[in-house]
C-alpha cells in the first residue's frame, strides 16, 4: 500500500474538513441541544449527541486510507465551525484534534488495511474517547465525579460508534456508489461489488 498523499487526497481531505465542519456547525445548535436535554435527563448522558462531531476523522480516514488523514479532515472541520462561529471559539480546534487522533489510532491499528463497517464503529467509538480524554481536563470534567464521567466515556463511545462510525461508513459506501471516489480505494472496492 502507498501511504504518500496525493494532490488529490490533499484536495479531498480538505474539501471533506470543509464540508465536515459545515455539518458541525449546524449540529452545534442541534446536538448541543439535545446534548443539554438529555444530561439534564441524567448526568452525562449528553454525550449521546456527540458523535455527529466525531464524523470527519472518521469520514476522511475511510477516504483517504493514508497516515494522517482521520486527523487532518477532524482539525480542518473544526476550524471551519470555530471560524464560522460556534460556542467555543478556538477550543474546537483542540477537540478536533482528539477526536481525530482516537480515530487514526484506530486505523493505524489496522495499518490502513482494513475499513469495514467494525472498523469504523470502533473509530467512532476511539474518537469519542479522545473527546472525553480532552474534555475530562479542558472543561475539568474530573470534577464532577466518577459517575458522570463513567456515563459519559459510555455515550460518547456509543454516539461515536452510531453517528461518526456507523454514519461515516454508510456515507462512504453512498458516495463510492455515484463514482464520485473512483480515485480512492473506497470507490474501487464498491466497483467490484457491482
Amino acid at each position: 500500500m502507498n501511504y504518500k498523499w496525493r494532490v488529490v487526497d490533499i484536495v479531498v481531505a480538505a474539501v471533506l474538513g470543509v464540508a465536515c465542519g459545515l455539518i458541525f456547525w449546524v449540529w452545534n445548535s442541534i446536538g448541543y441541544a439535545w446534548y443539554s436535554a438529555a444530561d439534564t435527563l441524567t448526568p452525562g448522558f449528553g454525550g449521546v449527541a456527540t458523535g455527529v462531531w466525531f464524523l470527519g476523522g472518521v469520514l476522511g480516514g475511510l477516504i483517504i486510507r493514508k497516515p494522517g488523514a482521520a486527523v487532518f479532515v477532524e482539525v480542518i472541520a473544526a476550524l471551519v465551525s470555530a471560524l464560522i462561529g460556534n460556542q467555543w471559539g478556538i477550543e474546537t480546534l483542540f477537540s478536533g484534534l482528539a477526536q481525530g487522533l482516537g480515530a487514526e489510532l484506530v486505523l493505524l491499528a489496522f495499518a490502513y488495511r482494513r475499513f469495514g463497517p467494525g472498523v469504523a464503529m470502533l473509530a467512532g467509538a476511539a474518537a469519542g474517547v479522545g473527546a472525553w480524554l480532552l474534555e475530562l481536563v479542558i472543561s475539568a470534567n474530573y470534577a464532577k465525579g466518577a459517575v458522570f464521567n463513567v456515563i459519559y466515556l459510555i455515550t460518547c463511545s456509543l454516539s461515536g460508534i452510531v453517528l461518526a462510525g456507523l454514519l461515516a461508513f454508510v456515507l462512504v459506501r453512498a458516495l463510492a456508489a455515484t463514482g464520485a471516489l473512483d480515485r480512492f480505494a473506497a470507490g474501487r472496492e464498491q466497483q467490484q461489488l457491482v
